[in-house]
């Protein structure tokens, strides 16, 4: 079964919709496609953070990361990206199709940032580059469930 189709399933409780558009790979071409605010995007990370191992951050589409919040939230002293080779032992994905899913689509702690639980709304790709499911976030908390929620962005 697909990551697609796993996180749908996953969704299945909950009301959602399902938009098909063409292949892109930006989270701005994929908000323009899909007709929502870049802000409503729900774009994700996986890094490797020293206190916690591989994670997946969710963020708002058109934030970044505050290393300072992030790393005092943590208590970590170093983090980076994951490598394309352990992006794909991880996920099965290459960069840009990542859904904001740690358990139980991959098994790797989900951490969202406040900003982004705050939205009423949330849009992500759902491992694909032409497709894309649109919800409300409370409930994509609901089935995401993750480890924790805190504010790691950076101002605008």
């Amino acid at each position: 079964m697909s990551v697609a189709d796993r996180i749908e399933s996953l969704l299945a409780p909950h009301p959602f919709d399902r938009v098909e558009h063409a292949i892109a790979t930006s989270a701005a071409e994929i908000a323009q496609l899909r007709g929502t605010p870049l802000e409503m995007g729900g774009k994700s990370i996986v890094m490797k953070v020293d206190r916690v191992g591989f994670c997946v951050l969710a963020i708002r589409a058109s934030d970044a990361i505050d290393n300072r919040l992030f790393r005092k939230h943590l208590g970590a002293r170093r983090y980076r990206f994951a490598t394309l080779e352990e992006l794909d032992q991880l996920t099965g994905l290459t960069p840009g199709r990542v859904p904001p899913f740690g358990r139980p689509i991959f098994e790797l702690p989900l951490y969202v940032e406040q900003s982004l639980a705050d939205n009423d709304q949330i849009a992500f790709t759902p491992g694909t580059h032409d497709r894309s499911i649109l919800m409300a976030t409370s409930d994509w908390l609901a089935a995401a469930n993750p480890a924790d929620i805190f504010a790691f962005a950076k101002d605008h």
